[in-house]
């Protein structure tokens, strides 16, 4: 591993935590079982080379994620990930709802439905665990 790859990686994986807290170990050790490369690919690229830059603070990042995700509807576990890493960064349940809900008039209503579904999700573990957000 070159010095630059190491550098990336720590950059990234700061980032990681950032975003899904505790559970970045969890999530990078069940891709890494099946894809290894892949999985710090993941952190190198994702989030070392796009997440961390300067122009847009990490919240409004999360906040494209979750609408991004919600949009297209095909990735409840990512989204549900990414609603988590949204709180993690200081978003509120208001302004995921929000975003979700817009997403209606871009995507449509049957994806914006699924999306507020999992947000619940993720507010109701949230308030079961005493995390708030």
């Amino acid at each position: 591993m070159t010095d630059d790859t190491s550098e990336r990686f720590d950059r990234g994986w700061a980032t990681v935590a950032k975003i899904n807290g505790p559970a970045r170990d969890q999530q990078f050790r069940s891709l890494g079982e099946v894809a290894p490369d892949f999985a710090r690919w993941i952190v190198e690229s994702v989030y070392a080379d796009v997440l961390s830059r300067p122009q847009l603070k990490l919240r409004d990042r999360e906040l494209a994620t979750v609408a991004a995700l919600a949009a297209m509807g095909n990735s409840p576990a990512q989204l549900k990930a990414h609603v988590e890493g949204a709180l993690n960064v200081g978003l509120g349940r208001d302004e995921i709802v929000e975003v979700i809900s817009q997403m209606a008039v871009y995507a449509g209503v049957p994806a914006a439905i699924k999306g507020l579904q999992i947000a619940k999700e993720v507010f109701a573990e949230r308030d079961a665990a005493g995390g708030g957000g």
